[in-house]
């Protein structure tokens, strides 16, 4: 690990087999990797007893000097094998560089967790490559939507439980990819599961995360797909009935981003699924069907002109060149020119 590029995956891996080291620099944008991580450590690392004496948790904003850092992590441990020292906030810390002779030789029986959120330590100076020499640097980047059914799957596959193929689409496009809240509604959807089921089906996501499996997004975007028109019109009006269950930028977005995607995949020199799959990074060739099928419906100059019109839709929404127009009626004009 150390000396190479981190992964979440890695890191709890090696921390399982305990194998620990003196310092982990935990950074980035997204917050949940690295409070697993931090979380971890101090949750397993040392029993509850040891935890007495040989573990400490200090904030950046109370930090005025590194010193203090570097003062607790040269302690040794109290009837314990290690000691374990976690910074949070450390984005609030103005001298980290201070870090870096402590750092040239730490105390090995120290785990020093650093949790440096919202931003990244600049990898061209030498406290990066310190930490990655002795210890593990970690980067959380920002997680991105197409990402998130690897995510689901992976997260549900820990707990021995499966997700049917729509369900995961239902999910996805409901919760988006804030990890912290998706973990929490894949973590009540495992419990909820019942006669010794291990696949989360559709009906689950209805009855516990409350989204209609007829009426949700992902339905819209088959209907749409397929220019099913009575099917988007009736998923369209359930939206306008439920408008705090299906809030309209959510919509515009899952159509921004349908579309942005089918302007990509014109681009690839295979069409065939697996050629759309491999060109667009998808995870399989069957989401690269519903590409094909859009690409029946919709030519190019289509799918730019749509792009057009959801830009537009999606400034209403935010009250740009709109004084009275519903959230209802800017979805109705969106879809109407989607499908005409």
């Amino acid at each position: 690990m150390a000396g190479a590029a981190a992964t979440y995956e890695g890191i709890l891996r090696d921390l399982r087999k305990k194998q620990y080291y003196p310092i982990y620099y935990l950074m980035g944008e997204e917050d949940f990797f690295i409070d697993k991580i931090s979380n971890y450590i101090i949750e397993n690392v040392l029993s509850e007893t040891e935890k007495d004496f040989n573990l400490t948790v200090m904030y950046g904003s109370d930090v005025e000097d590194v010193a203090a850092i570097v003062n607790m992590a040269k302690r040794y441990p109290m009837m314990a094998e290690h000691q374990v020292v976690v910074v949070k906030e450390a984005q609030n810390i103005k001298n980290i560089e201070g870090l870096e002779p402590y750092l040239e030789r730490p105390q090995m029986s120290t785990l020093l967790v650093i949790c440096h959120k919202h931003g990244v330590l600049d990898k061209r100076k030498k406290l990066a490559s310190v930490i990655e020499k002795k210890g593990v640097l970690f980067e959380s980047k920002r997680f991105r939507d197409n990402q998130l059914p690897d995510f689901i799957s992976s997260y549900l596959s820990d707990k021995g439980v499966k997700i049917e193929s729509n369900a995961l689409e239902m999910l996805s496009d409901h919760v988006g990819a804030d990890l912290s809240r998706m973990s929490s509604e894949l973590d009540k959807l495992a419990i909820t599961l019942e006669g010794g089921r291990k696949t989360i089906m559709p009906d689950d996501i209805e009855k516990n995360i409350g989204i209609s499996k007829d009426y949700n997004n992902f339905e819209l975007l088959n209907a749409i797909q397929t220019k099913d028109v009575l099917k988007a019109n009736t998923i369209i009006q359930y939206f306008a009935e439920n408008p705090k269950s299906n809030p309209i930028q959510v919509t515009i977005a899952t159509l921004f981003n349908f579309f942005s995607n089918l302007m990509l995949a014109y681009y690839s020199p295979d069409k065939s699924e697996q050629g759309l799959a491999g060109f667009m990074g998808l995870r399989n060739a069957w989401q690269a069907r519903t590409y094909s099928m859009a690409m029946r419906q919709y030519n190019g100059w289509k799918a730019m002109s749509i792009i057009s019109d959801i830009r537009r839709a999606d400034a209403m929404s935010k009250g740009v060149e709109n004084v009275s127009v519903t959230d209802a009626d800017i979805l109705n004009e969106l879809v109407f020119k989607i499908l005409h």
